[in-house]
């Protein structure tokens, strides 16, 4: 596909370019990763400023979205992007590959660190979501400032760079600047922008800005961070979709494959129905949000993989309410115990109450079947993102509901995510939604290439 980048991109890759440290505070979808993809490539093809660069970056994020940019763009398909994942000896043998960027998950920041010492070898560094490194504390912030001196350049990049108040800006600004513009330490930036909030004779349990710091953090930081709003910066169709990769682990990958060639095996290409066929890329679906029905209809947990993808999905969303569609009944259930100890507001539709509590923003997440909520309701004031935990391979359900945040009154761009398992049912169910053509001929033809593959 070939990229033309919108003027805000541009103005973007060229920050990258011709600034050392910069932020990048723009929401989701506005292209943070083939923005910064773009100004690599230049950087270390155009004019020989850099030689290795790392990015560091959620895991799931990690595992499979940067290869999958890079893939995905003429101009980029060449750049060799390889995520240092795993074990220590898969890790170290990544290290050892050659590579145009490498990617780390942000756990093994401190362990990266150890591993070179003064021999650090990343001469770029980029930090994606660059808010999980704001607490000062944290053993990723201490061991990244270690080697903050070797690093040439550095760029952060987040839609919510103080989600919890402008205390979480000075970790993220220290590591652009070493401290030049909000103080070398965090107490120095507290004693000018707040004053203490609750405490005892001793001991300060909280700040509160001062009056005018933000607007006086602003001018700042202003010279090396960017700040964008989705509305006010798009030009793309007031409709985006966010496609998340997620790569299933080992265990889930062999498992799939298992029972892809068991289900297949029984089949013969030229007898199989539509019916037949839905059941089972049904059950090949099921096993791509990570748990399947066994013959009692019991639900049998396989994974985790893209319950993970999906609450990095929501930490990155920052408390911006969503719309979550699922399939399977198993998946609500296990949804609802992986958001049970987060404190958001969650809701699973039911009734028309849902339907008025989302929009008086009283439901920060709301679960709901495209089959129950697909039609006739009015859920464009309560959030603009909708996520598809588990595809449908009905067209009608699949743009339907998605129309349940874009109509009108709706006051912000739509982001519509969906969740992909990698190498799954998942890829040929999203291509054939995203081309809108004869979705049981896709599923049919998707089944007897799928069939031809595993007898050969």
């Amino acid at each position: 596909m070939k990229f033309v980048p919108y003027p805000y991109q541009q103005y973007c890759i060229d920050s990258i370019i011709y600034n050392r440290a910069v932020g990048l505070f723009l929401d989701m979808g506005l292209g943070k990763t083939v923005i910064t993809l773009s100004a690599i490539h230049d950087l270390r093809y155009n004019r020989w400023e850099v030689q290795k660069p790392l990015i560091v970056a959620p895991k799931t994020v990690a595992e499979a979205t940067w290869t999958k940019e890079a893939a995905k763009w003429d101009h980029l398909k060449m750049m060799r992007v390889i995520p240092v994942l795993g074990t220590q000896q898969q890790r170290l043998r990544a290290l050892a590959t050659p590579a145009d960027a490498y990617v780390i998950n942000r756990e093994n920041v401190p362990w990266l660190v150890e591993h070179f010492k003064n021999a650090w070898p990343f001469d770029m560094v980029v930090l994606d979501e660059s808010s999980s490194f704001k607490n000062s504390q944290s053993k990723r912030f201490k061991a990244l400032k270690l080697v903050r001196s070797r690093i040439r350049r550095i760029v952060e990049l987040t839609g919510t760079p103080s989600s919890n108040g402008l205390e979480d800006l000075w970790a993220q600004i220290y590591l652009l600047d070493e401290g030049a513009r909000l103080g070398r330490t965090i107490s120095a930036y507290r004693q000018m922008y707040f004053a203490p909030g609750k405490r005892n004779r001793t001991t300060v349990f909280s700040y509160e800005p001062m009056e005018g710091s933000f607007d006086r953090i602003k001018q700042a930081i202003s010279d090396i961070c960017i700040s964008m709003k989705a509305e006010d910066y798009l030009t793309l169709p007031d409709v985006m979709t966010n496609d998340v990769p997620v790569k299933l682990d080992a265990k889930a990958q062999k498992a799939y494959t298992e029972l892809e060639t068991e289900l297949l095996l029984q089949v013969d290409e030229n007898t199989i129905t539509a019916s037949s066929a839905g059941v089972l890329t049904g059950k090949l679906l099921q096993l791509c949000n990570g748990a399947i029905y066994d013959e009692d209809r019991n639900a049998v947990p396989v994974h985790d993989c893209k319950i993970n993808a999906f609450m990095e999905l929501v930490e990155q969303l920052n408390g911006q309410h969503a719309l979550v569609f699922y399939n399977f009944q198993h998946d609500r259930d296990r949804l609802l115990e992986a958001l049970a100890p987060t404190g958001l507001r969650v809701r699973v539709y039911s009734q028309a109450k849902d339907e008025q509590d989302w929009n008086n923003g009283e439901v920060d997440i709301l679960l709901a079947h495209p089959a129950s909520c697909g039609y006739g309701l009015n859920l464009q004031r309560g959030g603009h993102h909708a996520v598809w935990f588990g595809l449908t391979w009905s067209l009608e359900q699949y743009e339907q509901a998605n129309k349940r945040l874009h109509r009108q009154g709706q006051e912000h761009p739509v982001v519509i995510h969906h969740l992909i398992a990698q190498g799954g049912m998942d890829e040929v169910v999203i291509e054939a939604l995203q081309s809108k053509g004869d979705m049981q001929g896709a599923l049919m033809d998707a089944l007897r290439v799928r069939i031809n593959k595993v007898r050969s």
